[in-house]
Parts: structure tokens; C-alpha cells; sequence
């Protein structure tokens, strides 16, 4: 109960904490530049910390670390994924793409190849790729809460969703700038704090409730353990062994001893299993069952090389394509500031990364049962109180739960203003009110979604929005920025091939994973196949249709690549919206006030 106290009032700290600066940013917030770009007046090292603190979501915070707990050294790409990606962004993309003017990507789309159409075609894949992102995250809320309290997950999410529409209602990009530069060092003391702690302790020597490793590399456990399944889940077991089950095994009812032979067996919803001290631990269907395979990598043969340059693909090239992180970029005040945040970004993230991965191999020894159920996100949640159930271990558990709200709040604060600042501008008439309107809802939308749709790994479900948006955006970009012969339409049927692909793979994967597991690698990691034949219909199609090239493309481009201080800068927000002064006299004259 101590426990829970602790972890609620920090949790609640942390939440107060981001509704006052979000409320203190908002205060100056009164036209629709303001709310889409924050007026493009963000520094470099600002931006880079509030980039960095909306880049690092439920995937960094909980899901990394799962994921090395369960996978091992293969799940080390996740980290190095997420960090690298920027810098591909920061020499392709970050100023010219500020110099762009534009303040959407599908603003950009059109600034650079002039289709209002591919301009629409855009905005569905903005709105797709962030809803995609900001499921997962109203999800692991949902775990984190459940976890440390007990409460209904839903709470979670509703909560999440609750305080982040509330800072975007009241001022957009401009409030939520200082909330998530503050939430990247909030969530880098609540990840490298108890690390240091924990690592200190587990130096130390063996004990406290680690589990003992035998001459062969299996892992066993050293008491008694129960373990209740949330969902189906399917496990291997190497060595065969004995435990007593209550639910149902195999398809099967059971209430009482059980008798594993080496393979897979399926466990039902809501199974009790009970395994006795020295029992080795099953593992969930897919993750290595020794140490020895857990240490090292590509121990899966063709298709798992298939599947891990796959993810190099996608999450290299993906950060360039994400939407929520590009429109940071349009806050800077030119191309130099926005090259230089992206270089701050890499020296943050690579600082954060190195936490939950020690956090992962501590795991592997503290917390085996989370390998049958498969719920590995939850072991940075679990892993302090388990080591050290005492004060020490409830305050540490208190700052994780403190930090994992803090990486909900961010980056889900990011996802509803790119996701609001397209459907107010694209589908809606642009102004404030416009935005609120779409503010509201986004978010009853995403937790719609993340109240109805199971819950997977949140690293599992940011990767596939990572494939989508390098399979879609990232040869748009690229393309768009460094070759004059794209037109809109090659540049449309690359977006629809590439993405058509994605989401036809994970129709395939959902539709396998329900019907015996037959689908290749290829499916659930398909990047290393969507986004080469992206590019390559971009460049078909533009070659077939180069009447379509925009007459002033090498106007476009030199605006593009031309130093700042040529001042070829032309902002798109100006000339649609309006400076601040301008939009003032305009709702002054028609009565309207500064939010109309």
C-alpha cells in the first residue's frame, strides 16, 4: 500500500507539473501561428531537449527495456535505431525543410510540387501514422497505472488524454514546447537514477531474488512463483518439466499438475500457473529460451537477419518521416538552428538509451515470470520493488512510475498537435478555433481506439509506425528535397505502394497471428522491402510523368539549399495566416478577439 502511495503522488506531481507549464507556455498563445509552429522562435538547444522529450515515448521508456529483457543483444537495434535516424535527418532533411516555409508535411508536399491533391493524400497518412503512435502510449498508461496502483488501465489513458488535450486547448505548440523539454530531464533522472541504484546493487553481488543460472545456461526459477495470464500467449519450453495450471492449457481445462514435453504450448486467458523452485522458465513463443542464445545474436537464421536489416530500414529512415518529430523542426528560426537541434537531438538520446538497456539485463534475472506472460514492458515498472522491497525500492519504483507518465504525457502532447495542426489547417478552415475543435477530436478518437484494440508491445507497435512513415514520407522528402525530376503524381503512387504494403503486411500478420502463426518475417518487418519499392516508384512514375515537374523547381530547390543569410526563406504560415500583427487588426476590425 506504501508502495502505491508513493507511486500515485509522484505520478499526480508529475501530472500537476505539466498542466502548470503548459498553462505558463499557453499564456502568450493567441493566433493560429502560435498554436501550428510557435511562432518559429524556438532556440536550437530548447527544441533539441523538447524533440528529445517527445521523441522518447512508452518504446523508449518501457519498451526497450522489455525488449532486452525478452530478445536479448538482437534488441539492441531498437535503441540504436531511434538514435541514428537523426542523424540521416540532419543531413538530409532538417534545413531544408525548415527553409521550406512549410508548417505541415503535407504543407510541404505542396510548397515543393504544387498538387492541392497530394496535399490531401498526405494528411490521411499524418493522421494514420499518428494515431498509430499514440495508441500504444495511451495503452502502456493504462499498464503503468494498473501496475503501481491496481486501478482500471483505462484510467490510464483517459487520464493521459485528459491533461494533454487541456495543454494543447490552451495554446498549442507554444504551450507544449516548455512541457516537453522540461519531461526529457524529468524522464532522464527517473530512468538513470534508479539504473545507478540498481546496477550498484545488482554489482554487488547475487541475492536479492535473483534467479540462479545453471551450468547449461537455463534459466530456473528460486521460489515458488505464480503467474496469471492477461491474454493467450504461447511459450517454449527446451527443457520439459512439471507445474500445476488452473484455466485452460493446450485448448484444454485444467485445475491441477501439468507436464510440459520440450516444444510450444498455448495458454488461455486468465491461466494461474505455478511453478515450484528450480523449475526451468518457459518463454514466450519467439524469444530465446537459453542464455547462450540470448547473448547472442542472429541466432534465427535467414529470416531473422531478413527481419533485423528490416529494422534498421525502418527505424533509420523512419524518424525522417515521422510527423510529430518534423514539425518541430518548423519551430526553429532557420535551416542553421534546425541542423544544429538535430545534432543536440543525438547527444540526448544516446545519453537515455543507455539506461533502459541495463535496466533490460538486470531484468532478465529479477523478473523471469514476465518471459511466460510475454508483458516484459512492465519490468522497469516492476523491477526496483522486486530488488529491494523495502523504502529504497518504493521510492525508486515512485520515480520510474513518475518518468513513464512523463513519456506518455510528451510524447502523446506531440502526436495531437501535428495530428490537430493538419486536420485544422487540411480539413478544417485553419483557424484557432479550428484547431481546438480538431484538439478534441484527436484525442477522443486515439483513446477510443486504445480502449478497444488489444495491447501488444509498445516497441513492437512504434516500429510498425516507424515503417510506415519510411516507407511513405522519408522518399517523399528525400526525394522532394534533393532530386528536381519528382512530380506530385510519382510522388503519390510511391506513398501508396509504400504504404499500401505496410498496412497490407500487418493485415497479414494480424490475420496469421489468429490463424496459427503461418506468415514469413517478411510481414511483420516488411520495411526492407516497402521502402526500397517506394523510392523506385517514385522515381518510375516521376520519369513517366515529367510534364507534371513544377515550372519553378529550381526556384523551389535554391530556396531549399541557399544559405540563411541570403534570406530565401518564405514562410507559408505568413502567407496563408498572416504575421501577428496583421491577424490582431483583422479580429480587431471584425470584433472577433484573438482567438477567432
Amino acid at each position: 500500500m506504501i508502495q502505491n502511495l508513493w507511486s500515485l503522488g509522484l505520478v499526480v506531481v508529475m501530472a500537476t507539473l505539466t498542466f502548470l507549464l503548459g498553462y505558463v507556455g499557453s499564456r502568450r498563445a493567441n493566433t493560429t501561428p502560435d498554436f501550428l509552429v510557435a511562432r518559429r522562435a524556438i532556440p536550437a538547444t530548447r527544441n533539441a531537449a523538447a524533440i528529445s522529450g517527445e521523441y522518447l515515448s512508452a518504446a523508449s521508456f518501457l519498451g526497450v527495456a522489455g525488449l532486452v529483457l525478452k530478445d536479448g543483444v538482437d534488441a539492441l537495434w531498437y535503441p540504436i535505431g531511434f538514435t541514428a535516424g537523426y542523424l540521416a535527418m540532419m543531413v538530409f532533411v532538417a534545413a531544408p525543410l525548415r527553409r521550406s516555409g512549410a508548417y505541415t508535411l503535407p504543407d510541404f508536399a505542396e510548397a515543393r510540387l504544387g498538387s492541392s491533391n497530394l496535399r490531401r493524400f498526405c494528411t490521411f497518412f499524418v493522421i494514420c501514422i499518428g494515431v498509430l503512435y499514440l495508441v500504444p502510449q495511451l495503452q502502456s498508461a493504462g499498464l503503468t497505472l494498473n501496475t503501481i496502483t491496481g486501478l482500471p488501465a483505462w484510467l490510464g489513458g483517459v487520464a493521459v488524454t485528459a491533461i494533454v488535450v487541456v495543454n494543447v486547448l490552451g495554446g498549442g505548440m507554444r504551450a507544449i514546447t516548455l512541457v516537453q523539454a522540461f519531461q526529457y530531464w524529468g524522464k532522464l533522472f527517473a530512468i538513470a537514477a534508479p539504473t545507478f541504484v540498481l546496477f550498484t546493487l545488482f554489482a554487488a553481488g547475487p541475492g536479492n531474488g535473483a534467479q540462479p543460472v545453471d551450468a547449461d545456461g537455463v534459466l530456473r526459477f528460486h521460489e515458488d512463483v505464480a503467474v496469471t495470464t492477461t491474454d493467450p500467449v504461447r511459450v517454449r519450453v527446451d527443457v520439459p518439466l512439471e507445474l500445476s495450471a488452473t484455466g485452460r492449457v493446450n485448448g484444454a481445462p485444467a485445475d491441477g499438475e501439468v507436464y510440459w514435453t520440450t516444444g510450444t504450448h498455448t495458454v488461455g486467458a486468465g491461466t494461474e500457473l505455478r511453478f515450484t523452485a528450480g523449475t526451468p522458465v518457459p518463454v514466450v513463443e519467439g524469444a530465446p529460451t537459453g542464455n547462450a542464445d540470448w547473448l547472442r545474436p542472429q541466432t534465427g537464421g535467414a529470416g531473422e537477419l531478413f527481419e533485423t536489416y528490416s529494422l534498421i530500414f525502418a527505424t533509420f529512415l523512419g524518424t525522417m518521416g515521422l510527423p510529430h518529430v518534423l514539425v518541430r523542426f518548423y519551430t526553429n528560426p532557420d535551416g542553421r538552428a534546425a541542423r544544429r537541434t538535430a545534432l543536440h537531438v543525438i547527444y540526448l538520446l544516446g545519453l537515455f538509451y543507455l539506461f533502459p538497456t541495463v535496466l533490460g539485463v538486470i531484468s532478465r534475472q529479477y523478473l523471469p515470470q514476465l518471459l511466460v506472460t510475454g508483458k516484459t514492458d512492465a519490468a522497469v515498472l516492476l523491477l526496483p520493488t522486486t530488488m529491494r522491497p523495502d523504502l529504497l525500492g518504493q521510492v525508486l519504483g515512485a520515480v520510474v512510475a513518475a518518468g513513464a507518465f512523463a513519456a506518455f504525457l510528451s510524447t502523446s502532447s506531440g502526436l495531437v498537435v501535428s495530428v490537430a495542426g493538419v486536420v485544422s489547417t487540411d480539413i478544417l478552415p485553419g483557424k484557432v478555433r479550428d484547431f481546438r475543435w480538431a484538439t478534441v477530436l484527436t484525442g477522443a478518437f486515439a483513446i477510443g481506439l486504445a480502449l478497444v484494440l488489444p495491447r501488444s508491445d509498445a516497441s513492437l507497435t512504434v516500429a510498425m509506425s516507424f515503417a510506415l512513415a519510411a516507407s511513405t514520407f522519408c522518399p517523399l522528402l528525400v526525394l522532394g528535397i534533393w532530386w528536381r525530376g519528382l512530380t506530385w503524381v510519382g510522388a503519390m503512387a510511391g506513398m501508396v505502394v509504400g504504404g499500401g504494403l505496410v498496412i497490407g503486411s500487418q493485415v497479414v500478420t494480424v490475420v496469421s497471428s489468429y490463424t496459427g502463426d503461418w506468415a514469413p518475417s517478411v510481414f511483420s518487418q516488411p520495411a526492407l522491402v516497402t521502402v526500397p519499392v517506394a523510392f523506385l516508384t517514385m522515381v518510375v512514375i516521376s520519369g513517366l510523368t515529367s510534364r507534371r515537374r513544377p515550372e519553378d523547381v529550381n526556384q523551389i530547390l535554391l530556396r531549399f539549399h541557399a544559405p540563411d543569410p541570403l534570406g530565401f526563406i518564405r514562410d507559408r504560415v505568413v502567407q496563408r495566416f498572416g504575421t501577428a500583427e496583421e491577424k490582431a487588426l483583422q479580429d480587431g476590425a471584425r470584433g472577433d478577439g484573438p482567438s477567432s
